[in-house]
């Protein structure tokens, strides 16, 4: 048994709390609203989920010390423009090594920091919490299931694997089925996110628009947020997890989605404002709109329907028109490799398909190609049978490595492909990629010059094998550009 406090007293939070009691939890619920603490001590009832049965043992109260004091967790349940200034708040009552769990979905403005993120930094900046966990519960989750039982799935996200754990262990029960996840940026980026798309599904369908056009938002929407995500330096499997289209897939279609249902109401011609109140509750895509542009000009991904629903949200277009307009953008292959790329890898696995084909996989800028980089290429296809060569595209030198290299990723490219001891070419786009390229690519072997020595250590929990090896002294691209440089 532990105790907890719950921050916020919206659906949410209340249908959590209920959760944690029945799971035999001391659970203590605060609201910035007096008068919601006083109905709930005198009905235990919420008016927004009249069929939930709000356990006696829960303690309600306006004090926001007693609801964070002496608590093993703190469960952060308010709306996400409240998160920084709530965290203020609760600062001065809690211990140095807090586990604050946030359920809350949305990216601050300006600084573009994920809620979790945002708490964090606030609760730290005393200089007197540097060990406060937080971790960030998301996943296809409406409060109105949860309050009534109904079977859901959950992830809790942290670097902390251990309090990962102890937060899922707190939460399970034979209704709520609790994954862990370490990529906590993918996992939030996710629910912040797919609010936006699901504003956008609802808009389709207040239009009138069916089924087709709906799959197409949810299929689309989440390729936005991958590509977004994946250039974030994010996990690739998190977006096809539960935190990615599983949330994705019911905000976008439920009847209990405060998004959607803000969308069918614009779709069906009422004003922005006027949806918004109609709702009646925070409709978080609205929220996200301002940071999801910037981030998309900070990381140079474009995001076509994000773009769309801020047309209409924040610009005023006629969502039909925004419509017409997204349907007539230029022809594009849903395809990330080109027919060349996808033909060479079928062509070479044919011809080397056997239970004996080892594969090795090794990452590098390649600028300026050197008999250097031509020894490594070398030694590394002399440990297997096909050689895939990562490259670093040009927005990854530059916005992660501050390098700006002499050709361009697809001359690299080409004259990397052009190595006879090559056999696939592919970008580097992200610091996160390699966990996913050696379960893509089905690698067996991954190679890096010695001067990375036991950086990537980390990659023999996925079954492959970690080979450092010596870079030819004598050359590097670095001194060959100091020496053009000294001739000049």
């Amino acid at each position: 048994m532990v105790s907890v406090g719950v921050i916020g007293s919206g659906t949410w939070g209340l249908a959590l709390a209920r959760v944690l009691s029945l799971n035999g939890n001391d659970v203590t619920v605060w609201s910035a609203i007096p008068s919601e603490i006083d109905e709930l001590n005198e009905t235990h009832r919420n008016s927004r989920l009249p069929d939930m049965n709000i356990p006696d043992n829960i303690i309600f109260t306006k004090s926001i010390e007693d609801a964070c004091k002496n608590k093993d967790i703190i469960l952060f349940a308010v709306p996400s423009v409240f998160v920084r200034e709530t965290a203020s708040k609760v600062r001065e009552f809690l211990p140095e090594n807090q586990i604050i769990v946030d359920v809350a979905k949305g990216i601050e403005k300006k600084t573009h920091l994920m809620l979790s993120e945002v708490i964090s930094t606030e609760i730290k900046r005393d200089g007197n919490h540097e060990n406060v966990k937080v971790v960030a519960l998301s996943g296809p989750t409406h409060a109105e299931e949860v309050a009534v039982d109904l079977p859901t799935t959950i992830v809790s996200a942290c670097e902390d694997e251990d309090i990962a754990k102890f937060v899922q262990n707190i939460f399970m029960n034979d209704n709520l089925r609790v994954y862990t996840n370490n990529d906590v940026k993918g996992v939030e980026l996710c629910g912040a996110l797919k609010n936006i798309v699901a504003l956008a599904a609802g808009i389709s369908n207040g239009l009138g628009y069916g089924d087709n056009a709906k799959a197409a938002l949810i299929t689309r929407g989440m390729s936005e947020i991958k590509r977004l995500g994946l250039a974030m330096g994010c996990l690739e499997s998190t977006f096809d997890g539960l935190a990615g289209v599983g949330d994705l897939i019911v905000t976008a279609t439920s009847e209990h989605s405060r998004n959607n249902k803000a969308g069918k109401l614009i779709g069906q011609g009422y004003s922005v404002q006027e949806a918004l109140d109609k709702v009646q509750m925070v409709v978080e895509g609205v929220n996200a709109l301002p940071a999801a542009l910037e981030l998309s000009e900070i990381y140079q991904i474009e995001l076509p329907i994000i773009f769309a629903v801020n047309d209409v949200i924040n610009k005023g277009h006629n969502p039909a028109q925004v419509v017409k307009k997204l349907m007539n953008r230029d022809k594009k292959s849903e395809c990330e490799k080109s027919i060349l790329d996808t033909t060479f890898e079928n062509t070479i696995l044919k011809n080397k398909r056997g239970k004996e084909m080892k594969r090795v996989i090794t990452y590098g800028t390649f600028d300026l190609l050197h008999y250097g980089h031509i020894n490594l290429l070398r030694r590394a296809k002399a440990l297997g049978d096909y050689l895939v060569v990562v490259i670093s595209s040009d927005e990854f030198n530059w916005n992660e490595k501050q390098k700006k290299c002499y050709f361009t990723y697809e001359q690299r490219k080409a004259l990397v492909e052009a190595v006879r001891y090559v056999d696939l070419v592919i970008p580097e786009t992200n610091w996160e990629q390699k966990r996913s390229d050696v379960h893509e690519y089905h690698i067996d072997t991954f190679v890096m010059g010695d001067d990375w020595k036991g950086k990537f250590d980390f990659l023999e929990e996925e079954g492959v094998e970690v080979v450092y090896l010596p870079r030819t002294p004598e050359i590097s691209t670095t001194q060959i550009k100091e020496d053009l440089n000294q001739n000049d």
